[in-house]
């Protein structure tokens, strides 16, 4: 049995220019946002700073020209986000657009909805959420109900159902959502597509979901007879299981994966000070060692996609590992400190960012998949199921 495996993919050496000129914007940009709000980074939405990086060319940066990108390659994105994320901008906003809804539009969408929707991602002014998850189904994508319905002798789709744990739907223009428009049969990845979802549109409902840490980033959304007009659906009827399974490599592979908990990382070796105990050198070490490992295997990953394949298994093990690196953080940082957690603004910087990651870390391996999805997929990819 031959097995592809990670392969060592360097950054190319004209990227550290780039990475000098963002870091060098984010030290000005953000010298006044305190560690609680960096901790919030990925899920931290600024529209105003989500403008700013489209002005600069830092958004939509691998779409071409013509749309308002930059015809970038995947590293120079990559060199971005991690600069970004690393310092703790709010990129929310923006996030889904830039990372897998541009490149889906771009890949399978028809030449009006390209000219419609790139140019304002690029400008960082058109936000995106993705409808897969729905209630009933858990992590089973294959088991979705919502269907849309194209009426006879009329130009348009009508949608039915329920969304469940949509990340930023509350502020999001569009979703990209998987529904059924074929009926269920033997083969269970067969009969579905995908279409682009004004969230404005009558008969779309957003309500939003409160977490332990007091966000409102998931949300149910429900479609009571939406009307989607014919240029509403994203590529081929009947293929959204193979167009969807490409975009999830984009979700589960890059290096949100493993840094959204790094506010956490900075402020533990800060509260901890320059002459670390054996056992928090270790630790710290040890955790250190596993950052660089995933930063490896992500830049692997994005390498596949910057060849045109579609590395699933692969991406699956980023998430995967990921998820657990960011859930041990935060028990690492209890074991090396005897600072106890601290809600509100009454803690230090380190206390304040530990008390609000405990609360978000047990989301990390349920976004974008559970451990048990992501690992059948993985044992696929190795020929193992």
């Amino acid at each position: 049995m031959s097995v592809t495996t990670f392969r060592y993919a360097p950054l190319p050496p004209q990227t550290e220019a780039l990475r000098a000129e963002v870091r060098s914007f984010l030290k000005d940009a953000l010298k006044d946002r305190p560690a609680l709000r960096r901790a919030d980074s990925w899920m931290g939405a600024d529209p105003a700073f989500s403008r700013e990086l489209g002005r600069r060319g830092w958004v939509g940066m691998t779409l071409p020209k013509r749309y308002g990108g930059a015809d970038a390659d995947p590293f120079a994105r990559y060199v971005v986000i991690e600069e970004l994320l690393a310092a703790g901008a709010p990129v929310s906003a923006h996030w889904i657009a830039d990372r897998q809804s541009g490149p889906l539009i771009l890949r399978f969408g028809t030449d009006r909805q390209r000219d419609k929707h790139l140019p304002a991602i690029c400008r960082g002014e058109s936000y995106f959420c993705i409808g897969m998850s729905e209630p009933n189904s858990g992590s089973d994508l294959a088991s979705i109900h919502t269907r849309a319905v194209r009426q006879p002798g009329a130009d348009h789709w009508v949608l039915n159902g329920h969304k469940l744990w949509t990340t930023n739907a509350h502020y999001s223009q569009y979703m990209i959502a998987l529904v059924r428009t074929g009926e269920k049969s033997a083969a269970r990845h067969e009969g579905m597509s995908q279409f682009i979802i004004d969230l404005q549109a009558p008969g779309v409902t957003v309500r939003p979901i409160r977490d332990l840490a007091g966000g409102a980033h998931f949300n149910e959304v429900f479609f009571d007879n939406v009307q989607l007009d014919a240029d509403s659906l994203v590529g081929t009827e009947g293929q959204g299981w193979d167009q969807v399974t490409a975009e999830l490599a984009y979700e589960r592979s890059g290096p949100e994966r493993f840094l959204s908990s790094i506010a956490l990382l900075h402020t533990l070796i800060d509260a901890i000070g320059p002459n670390p105990d054996a056992l928090q050198a270790k630790e710290i070490g040890r955790l250190t060692a596993k950052l660089m490992t995933l930063r490896q295997m992500s830049l692997s990953v994005t390498a596949e996609l910057a060849a045109g394949k579609n590395p699933a298994w692969a991406a699956s093990c980023v998430k995967d590992l990921g998820a657990s690196f960011e859930q041990e953080t935060p028990e690492v940082a209890q074991l090396l400190l005897d600072l106890a957690p601290s809600v509100g603004s009454s803690g230090s910087d380190h206390s304040q960012v530990l008390a609000y990651l405990m609360q978000l870390a047990p989301s990390f391996s349920l976004r974008g998949g559970t451990r048990e999805i992501l690992r059948g997929i993985i044992a696929r990819g190795l020929g193992l199921r």
